[in-house]
């Protein structure tokens, strides 16, 4: 119809794959499944959106029109990141995952904590939520969600995996739940 392509960000690279290749991963995933795996499809390489809409007006027999190409047919214009949506996809947050028998499939380790750590832990973040505590609620989470990084934090919390050993202000959270 003329245009333009709308792009959310020039830098957004997504995965993509056919519904078919999807649905036979997740059918044979599910025959290797013993009960409670976490597995991760091989999603291949992440393209560029920007390159996938220039590559679609191309398809069309038409030009894209930019600050090079100013008599191009199609504009691509940036609509700008919707709340919460981010540039990449990340297929699996962190290194613990291993290969299965099929070179598509891997098999994700993830961390898991016992039913009295998890009681333990969503007590303290009652209190800290009763009480309205940021500072503890950061402490707990960065304890308990590794990779978790907020943004201006004014608690200094370890950034290793979760510890049995709580910093100093979730143990004091911790301790008024007690």
């Amino acid at each position: 119809k003329g245009g333009p392509v709308t792009v959310t960000h020039p830098d957004v690279i997504r995965y993509f794959m056919t519904i078919p290749e999807a649905s036979q991963l997740v059918i044979q995933a599910g025959a290797m499944a013993q009960g409670g795996e976490v597995f991760v499809l091989d999603m291949g390489e992440p393209v560029r959106i920007v390159d996938l809409a220039r590559t679609m007006v191309h398809l069309m027999g038409m030009s894209v029109r930019d600050e090079k190409s100013p008599d191009g047919d199609i504009e691509i214009a940036f609509s700008g990141l919707r709340p919460g949506e981010k540039l990449y996809e990340e297929l699996l947050i962190g290194d613990c995952s291993t290969r299965t028998e099929h070179e598509m499939i891997m098999q994700a380790h993830e961390e898991k904590l016992e039913w009295d750590e998890i009681s333990f832990a969503l007590e303290a973040f009652r209190k800290a939520l009763s009480r309205a505590d940021r500072d503890a609620l950061r402490a707990l989470l960065r304890s308990y969600v590794n990779g978790y990084e907020p943004s201006g934090v004014s608690v200094e919390a370890p950034k290793s995996a979760p510890s049995r050993e709580l910093p100093t202000m979730v143990a004091k959270t911790a301790s008024a739940v007690e």
